[in-house]
């Protein structure tokens, strides 16, 4: 009976070791299957779909972790206009309610990769769930181990208060007795300074009795005072309406440097009317919401276009009950007797939109770059050279000009006298 007791023994220490290291192991192959996981979800999901929230489908942490059928969502995944095709429940449901938008079929997918990927996007939603938890556990955390009160510090700063005042009522009070003491003592020290000082002061009035008598120096302070109040005045007038620097707060806080400037993205990709009219133009949202569809959406300030939109990420509806247009505020503003036309100067003149706006792909927030003025805009016309070759501009006023020479018909028509813009602006 011993024997077979150590056996037994011996035995349950040789199961026990085998399944420590199989759950060792299953533990090891649940992490690398979600590490393998998320290399195929970011090569291959990202563009349409996120685990917390939906873009071009939906989310898909909730949407997984809803569904405990793998075997249906590893079809899905593979081929999923099969199972439309096949007129499946769940995949007809999901197919309508996305607006029938077909998603890519991931035919080269093992059963293990889509295993894996689904490990990976259940693991990562239960982390982001946990979050708020542990949020608000570091926040306990945090109040008790937070310093003293304010009542301590009010306290503290009370009584520094107190013992200032104390010091100022002492000081007075010892000048008091030491004034007493000199008084009774038969001493008059404090009133030979008093005279002192009396005398000084009356020295100076009479100084400036004296420089206030002397006309020359009275017409140069006169003179100077002219000359200074009309140069403030000068300038004062001279830069009315001249806003340059101007930076006002707009409603959404767009940045030309991380759009011009880092993405690189053209100036008339959303400004198109600066190379075929006179206004450049604000870009409408719908602008926005080809790229912005998709791109940042949890952003709080591409919510602002959805809001003005009535756009709901969630179901990618418009409510037009809802829009509203966004209050951009102006900053280039040229008086109602100024005429400018972007494409003149655009198209024909070649000339760069940072000329007069400044380098704006540098900057985080639109300012007014230059002063707009006249004069600033005769000394552009004075140094700029025209290139007229390959312009059909040019070239129409040439052709003008071989006619006149001619001696054959020319009407204003030709050169460009029926354009809306010339006289209406």
């Amino acid at each position: 009976m011993r024997n077979i007791s150590l056996i037994f023994k011996q035995f349950s220490k040789s199961l026990l070791l085998v399944a420590g290291l199989a759950i060792c192991s299953l533990s090891a192959n649940a992490q690398a299957d979600a590490a393998k996981g998320e290399a195929i979800f970011k090569s291959k999901c990202t563009a349409c779909h996120k685990i917390e929230t939906r873009m071009t489908g939906p989310a898909l942490g909730p949407q997984v972790t809803q569904e405990t059928d793998d075997k249906y969502l590893t079809k899905w995944i593979q081929n999923n206009q099969a199972l439309i095709a096949a007129k499946n429940p769940k995949a007809l449901k999901i197919y309508n309610e996305y607006n029938q938008a077909n998603m890519t079929v991931f035919a080269e997918l093992s059963d293990a990769d889509v295993a894996n990927v689904l490990t990976y996007v259940r693991g990562e939603w239960k982390k982001m769930q946990d979050k708020p938890a542990a949020g608000q556990a570091g926040s306990t955390g945090a109040a008790a181990e937070s310093g003293p009160s304010s009542l301590l510090i009010w306290g503290l700063i009370g009584v520094i208060v107190i013992a200032f005042i104390v010091i100022l009522v002492l000081n007075k009070v010892i000048a008091t007795l030491e004034r007493l003491l000199l008084k009774r003592g038969g001493l008059a020290l404090e009133d030979e300074e008093v005279t002192e000082v009396e005398a000084v002061k009356a020295d100076r009035l009479a100084d400036v009795k004296r420089a206030l008598k002397n006309k020359k120096l009275v017409f140069f302070i006169v003179l100077c005072g002219v000359i200074g109040l009309g140069s403030w005045s000068w300038v004062t007038m001279w830069n009315t309406n001249v806003h340059q620097g101007y930076q006002p707060v707009q409603p959404i806080k767009y940045s030309h440097k991380l759009h011009a400037g880092i993405m690189k993205i053209e100036c008339q990709y959303c400004h198109t009317g600066a190379f075929k009219s006179k206004n450049a133009a604000i870009p409408s949202l719908n602008v926005c919401m080809n790229c912005h569809k998709v791109v940042k959406t949890e952003s709080p300030e591409i919510h602002k276009i959805y809001d003005a939109l009535g756009y709901n990420p969630e179901t990618q509806k418009y409510d037009s009950t809802k829009a509203r247009p966004i209050q951009w505020v102006r900053i280039h503003n040229l008086p109602d007797l100024a005429y400018f036309n972007h494409s003149q100067h655009v198209k024909v003149g070649a000339i760069k939109c940072q000329t007069c706006h400044g380098q704006v792909q540098n900057m985080q927030e639109v300012y007014q770059y230059s002063p707009l003025t006249m004069k600033w805009c005769i000394q552009c016309h004075k140094r700029t050279e025209i290139n007229s070759k390959g312009s059909a501009y040019y070239d129409k006023i040439l052709a003008a000009h071989d006619k006149i020479k001619k001696g054959e018909k020319v009407t204003p028509a030709m050169l460009g006298g029926l354009e809306c813009a010339k006289c209406h602006y």
